[in-house]
């Protein structure tokens, strides 16, 4: 398997509904590659964090920050032509 054909299933092996013989192949790929893991380790731990469903309290001043870059950026977006 390679890393492009395990990324287009990434979904269904993290879902859990990936078919078993595809899933084996997955985790030998896995096994042997670090980047593969790297994304699919990232990709448990954003669910994780987001199933515990606890809101984080940006500090004020990039939260300001931010809304500002935010509001920009969609100033840029949406101009009138």
């Amino acid at each position: 398997m390679k890393c492009e054909e395990m990324l287009a299933m990434l979904n269904e092996y993290v879902d859990g509904t990936i078919d078993p013989a595809i899933c084996d192949e997955f985790e030998q790929h896995m096994a042997g590659c670090n980047p593969c893991q790297v994304v699919v380790d990232n990709i448990r731990k954003t669910i994780t964090l987001y199933k515990a469903g606890q809101p984080y309290e940006l500090p004020l001043k990039f939260h300001e920050r931010l809304h500002g870059a935010l509001r920009e950026k969609w100033k840029e977006t949406h101009k009138s032509k």
